[in-house]
């Protein structure tokens, strides 16, 4: 039975079966997104501006020379896993190539992007950021997600591994002073 198409009735006598109820998991992916202050459903700023491209001069590089490769990480990170860097990377090669508009492809992610994190639409929409400015877009975009604790390297389940591992961590013990 689909417990989303059960009457009341069939709901009561499901749960009263003798079948434990399942233990409440919460997916990997919610539990990083938790640890991250989204209470705030108010428009926030971007944590680096459009044009601070050399703020971070590795992906500003990548960026330059590899368009493909930084649109693939942010698309992987913001479908939370679900399409690989190098899928969404080809994929925008090739609308670039077929079409040269590659620019409306990327300004779709900016938007999720903006959606996941309520980051505020500025300094213009965001197809009109991606149009005229593509390279300084995807550069942000990759800051910002970046600020938000994602090693961008290792894409979504790599750094779904790296939370795991994090809060496996025992703590750590102080040790108290010694009288000498």
């Amino acid at each position: 039975m689909d417990p989303l198409t059960m009457t009341d009735l069939e709901r009561k006598e499901f749960s009263s079966s003798t079948i434990p109820p399942p233990k409440e998991q919460v997916p990997d992916s919610e539990r990083v997104l938790s640890t991250l202050n989204l209470s705030s459903h108010s428009p926030v700023a971007w944590s680096t501006g459009l044009c601070d491209c050399c703020d971070d001069f590795s992906s500003c590089c990548l960026t330059c020379w590899c368009p493909c490769v930084t649109f693939g990480r942010i698309a992987e990170i913001v479908d939370r896993g679900s399409t690989s860097c190098g899928v969404s990377g080809m994929l925008y090669t090739l609308i670039l190539c077929v079409s040269g508009c590659s620019c409306f492809y990327s300004c779709f992610y900016r938007s999720k992007l903006r959606g996941q994190y309520f980051l505020e639409e500025s300094p213009c929409t965001d197809c009109c950021i991606h149009c005229c400015c593509e390279e300084c877009a995807l550069c942000q975009e990759y800051r910002q997600l970046k600020s938000q604790g994602f090693d961008m390297s290792i894409g979504w389940h790599g750094n779904m591994e790296r939370q795991k591992r994090i809060a496996a961590l025992p703590p750590t013990l102080q040790r108290s002073m010694k009288r000498g």
